[in-house]
């Protein structure tokens, strides 16, 4: 599977642009994560911190 993948891409033009993106995209989805957790409200990570404890 992974020879027809290569196989593949070595067919298309500009085929070092797709690694380069999906890096880009998994870095930009990475680092919008973190400044998603950053910026909660403190009383939502309690929430959410106790839900496994509670009934």
């Amino acid at each position: 599977m992974f020879s027809f993948i290569k196989k593949y891409t070595e067919t298309m033009e500009h085929s070092t642009i797709y690694p380069i993106f999906s890096l880009l995209v998994f870095v930009l989805f990475f680092v919008g994560v973190l400044w998603y957790v950053k910026v909660m409200d403190k009383k939502e990570v309690e929430t959410i911190k106790n839900l496994p404890l509670e009934n």
